[in-house]
């Protein structure tokens, strides 16, 4: 829609938030919450919207780099002062422009649409987004008039004057559309409010001058309530997270325990996986068919492939192939990428390293900065000392290798195809392929020496 233009407004500090952090920058489900309002934005076919920042208004340019248009709020002096400058900068044939707010980051796509088709159809000169609440206090009433248009928006504070008024359970949300024609000469004349100037009191100023204004109640009032305190946040996110569980639920994934697995709304996870209590799924995760996920794991930003276990461990930024194994208690970092049928078995750490196929390293080893090709065996208390307290340097074991236990890999170093590491060795130099490398020192036994200490 060429002529609807949709503008964010996340130039707020967001002082009950507590936090260094802009508040809409704060995260639900691992997204932004001016970046949820973006998704929703384009899911119903607005394009990139005009976002009009202030507060850490660098932070938010790279946050949602591509995604939107910018514009800046130097000073900020309130909704409809933010407003007014988004319609400065738009071409001169938008027609309409739907205001959304960053902190209300729930706002379904079809919820825009419908407003929009309800603003269209009434003709109206703006359309706001109400709810329904049992507990309105804070909140502008909506007043309806015998028509059930919208007769007036009174805040809380200006409702001494008749208290039925307190009775009104129909509160703004701040969401809406509004007909530009007009509109920016009528928001130059808002009053002043402490240096501030509210888009809510060009709802009068239109009613005043006899155009139509409509309110369409949000049918479910989670999805418009804004987000003002860390309170509310986590409120948010229970809720999202119920509605990402939920979307597993319907494409056939098992969840054992809703209340311990927090899941990020850009995880996908497929058919017949089972999730375990206590997982953690972050980022853009991505779980293929018939994984056994958990319990008490934590998957961030990783891939797994087709029948992949994780068993009480944490994989960062890694790829796991089909059929591979890992845990319990290892830890993938960043970088790792594990070939077909690999098993990782318990207190492993990997870096930077990837295993090929049918590779074990079953117990107590760290494996860093490592290229290990397939079908090798790597001994119990294994470690590549890959850091010379300046520099990382490279390790690479052959197909085929065996890593006896308790064996030190010196990088930058290499072990052959098919060679052999002696239990205990400290590898200091390449082994050639099908050698047996030791290093370790002889044995020596010195007959009756305890008996001959204790007599001295």
């Amino acid at each position: 829609m060429a002529d609807t233009v949709a503008v964010i407004l996340a130039a707020g500090r967001g002082t009950r938030m507590h936090s260094g952090l802009a508040k809409a920058l704060h995260e639900l489900g691992g997204v932004s919450m001016v970046e949820h309002v973006v998704r929703a934005v384009r899911a119903a076919g607005l394009g990139k919207p005009r976002v009009v920042i202030g507060h850490q208004a660098d932070r938010v340019e790279e946050e949602l780099e591509g995604q939107a248009e910018f514009v800046r709020q130097s000073e900020m002096h309130g909704t409809g002062d933010a407003v007014a400058q988004a319609l400065a900068a738009m071409d001169s044939d938008v027609k309409d422009v739907v205001v959304l707010v960053a902190d209300c980051p729930l706002i379904p796509p079809a919820l825009i649409e419908e407003v929009l088709h309800i603003h269209h159809g009434s003709q109206a000169a703006a359309t706001i987004v109400s709810m329904i609440v049992s507990n309105p206090a804070g909140y502008g009433r909506i007043v309806r008039g015998e028509d059930d248009g919208v007769s007036g928006i009174v805040e809380e504070k200006d409702a001494t004057h008749d208290p039925s008024l307190y009775q009104i359970n129909e509160v703004n949300t701040g969401l809406g559309v509004w007909s530009v024609d007009g509109l920016a000469k009528l928001l130059d004349a808002l009053p002043w409010h402490q240096e501030e100037r509210y888009l809510t009191d060009a709802v009068s100023r239109l009613i005043a001058s006899g155009k139509r204004v409509e309110a369409y109640v949000a049918p479910d009032p989670a999805r418009v309530m804004g987000i003002n305190t860390r309170r509310d946040l986590a409120q948010a996110e229970a809720y999202l997270r119920e509605l990402t569980l939920n979307r597993l639920f319907d494409q056939g994934v098992t969840i054992v325990d809703p209340s311990s697995t927090y899941v990020d709304v850009d995880v996908e996870v497929a058919q017949d996986t089972v999730i375990y209590p206590m997982t953690f799924l972050r980022g853009k995760t991505r779980i293929g068919r018939e994984c056994h996920v958990g319990p008490m794991t934590s998957i961030v930003s990783s891939r797994l492939g087709d029948g992949v276990k994780v068993d009480r461990s944490v994989v960062e930024q890694s790829s796991l192939a089909s059929h591979s194994s890992v845990g319990p208690f290892s830890h993938l970092r960043p970088g790792t990428s594990l070939d077909h049928n690999v098993k990782i078995g318990n207190f492993v750490e990997l870096k930077n390293t990837r295993v090929g196929t049918g590779s074990k390293a079953g117990h107590h080893s760290y494996l860093g900065d490592a290229t290990i090709g397939g079908g090798v065996n790597i001994g119990a208390g294994t470690v590549i000392v890959n850091f010379d307290g300046q520099a990382k340097h490279p390790a690479f074991i052959g197909d085929g290798a065996f890593i006896g236990c308790n064996t030190n890999l010196v990088s930058p170093v290499e072990v052959g195809p098919n060679a052999y590491v002696a239990a205990g060795s400290t590898i200091t130099q390449n082994v050639p392929p099908d050698a047996l490398a030791i290093a370790r020192s002889r044995q020596e036994n010195k007959p009756d020496w305890v008996r001959q200490r204790r007599k001295s």
